[in-house]
């Protein structure tokens, strides 16, 4: 289009929109750096108070105890800091209190050194373990305070097809997510009559969308026009939003992964070059110490497991072929549960929650996942990990390979006893639930930690000792279109959904 060519109001109009990003962006950023600094305050409040109590009442003169707790204060600022910035792609998944739980160990670790370099600035350890663990309930507490009292929800604009923002609307009424507001999608294939709470525009109008709706976050989905999106929103920068892929969205948000509009594009960021590596001999040497402590823990139950699996016939120990990393076959081994005749010969069948083929006996180790401890053995000899996906029968791999897109992709990693699908989806008796569960999976072997690791493993000896080892899982019907839960609120700039 020629200069000459550009009407008056067209130019306007421009400027406008640009006038209006401009002075949104600077409303965020001042609402930002506010919001920052009152976080940073309160923690560092949190810090100090117990510093300042231990330091008073220790036998240092009074200029010796401000420098102890000034110094210490900023040594466990600096590793509670720098344990929420580690944990960024994580944090809404695990939680904001594995952070402050990190933190508060590194702050442990770090002035307990100190003081072992420099004696006059130690408390002593009685008094550092009494420190932290205050440390770690403050600011656990205050934490919680700008979760969900300071911290305004995210607000979210989708672009792309309607289908992908069907299901993110599903997860959202499941889950109960507070801490997101979808606001809108953005969707070529609806024209200005079929538009309705959802869908606010096409790509060509996104420009004027981000600034009315002002969203923090703009995901887009896959089969979204991807050269006129990334045209509209570099347009739109000065209004201060950030771009991700949905699927990046899911795993921030859910911890989980959209399997239906997952691209193998995204597999990339698994075997990316600068992905932090979880090294093997770390995960191998955790598994064996995590493995021998188990071992010694529980072998005084063994004697008392094999009799009660004895009150019914049959083999006390089960060895069942599963497929293991790379897809390699392997024998697992563990406490049989079912009745001798629960399958016929050659015919493998899918496990339930409340299979009536599970003995009395059974259903009690099962309930606490005693009949998964022989697989201790798979993990010192190597076959398994501690954290892992669950290893599944060869029988049903063509079946699964068929149906679900990906699947093998869980076979990068070796399985384990636990896992990240197990303390979320738990039971699957189908396709189904083994694709939720495979969401799960995937999430997993991408964070991959240590970190990560011991999450999972308290989470699920947790639910061990509270007798409900596997998740109650929501649902939504199937016939029910999610999309009809969204309402007005101020049209068409917020839409909510219903929770009623």
């Amino acid at each position: 289009m020629a200069a000459s060519d550009v009407s008056p109001s067209f130019v306007a109009d421009r400027d406008a929109i640009d006038f209006q990003a401009h002075a949104l962006a600077g409303e965020r950023a001042r609402g930002a750096i506010h919001r920052a600094i009152l976080e940073q305050v309160g923690r560092a409040l949190a810090i100090a108070l117990p510093l300042v109590v231990a330091a008073a009442f220790s036998d240092f003169s009074g200029l010796h105890m401000v420098a102890l707790a000034l110094i210490s204060g900023g040594v466990w600022f600096t590793c509670v800091n720098a344990s929420f910035a580690s944990s960024r792609t994580t944090l809404y998944a695990l939680g904001p209190r594995v952070a402050v739980v990190r933190g508060a160990l590194l702050g442990l670790v770090a002035t307990t050194a100190l003081g072992v370099w420099v004696p006059s600035l130690s408390f002593g350890i009685e008094t550092s373990l009494i420190v932290a663990a205050v440390i770690l309930v403050l600011v656990t507490a205050w934490e919680t305070v700008v979760g969900r009292w300071l911290t305004p929800a995210t607000r979210l604009l989708v672009v792309g097809p309607r289908g992908p923002c069907t299901e993110l609307v599903r997860e959202l009424n499941v889950s109960g997510e507070t801490r997101f507001e979808l606001i809108g999608v953005v969707d070529d294939a609806y024209d200005a009559q079929n538009r309705g709470a959802l869908v606010l525009g096409t790509t060509t109008e996104l420009r004027r969308i981000v600034t009315e709706v002002k969203p923090d976050l703009v995901a887009l989905a896959p089969g979204c026009n991807r050269p006129e999106t990334f045209t509209q929103l570099i347009e739109s920068a000065a209004s201060g939003f950030r771009v991700l892929e949905l699927a990046q969205f899911y795993e921030h948000a859910f911890g989980r992964v959209p399997i239906r509009d997952l691209t193998r594009a995204w597999f990339m960021g698994v075997l990316h070059l600068y992905q932090r590596p979880y090294a093997r001999y770390t995960k191998r040497t955790s598994d064996i110490v995590g493995a021998l402590a188990l071992l010694v823990l529980s072998a005084p139950f063994f004697p008392v497991l094999a009799l009660l699996v004895r009150c019914s016939k049959g083999p006390v120990l089960l060895r069942q072929t599963r497929v293991g990393e790379h897809g390699e076959l392997f024998v697992m081994y563990k406490f049989r549960t079912m009745r001798v005749d629960a399958e016929a010969p050659g015919e493998a069948v899918w496990a339930t929650k409340d299979d009536p083929r599970v003995t009395a006996a059974g259903r009690i180790m099962r309930r606490y996942r005693l009949d998964e401890l022989p697989q201790v053995w798979n993990v010192l000899i190597g076959d398994m990990s501690i954290v892992g996906p669950r290893p599944e029968r060869p029988e049903f791999i063509d079946q699964l390979l068929e149906s679900v897109p990906f699947w093998a992709r869980r076979h990068l990693v070796k399985p384990g006893i636990t896992g990240w699908a197990q303390i979320n989806r738990g039971y699957t008796a189908d396709t189904k639930g083994s694709l939720d569960k495979l969401s799960y999976d995937l999430w997993y072997i991408r964070h991959r930690s240590l970190t990560t690791d011991t999450v999972i493993c308290a989470r699920t000896i947790a639910a061990v000792l509270r007798g409900e080892p596997y998740p109650r899982v929501k649902t939504l019907p199937e016939e029910l279109d999610p999309v009809a839960t969204l309402i007005h609120r101020t049209p068409p700039t917020l839409v909510e959904a219903d929770r009623a």
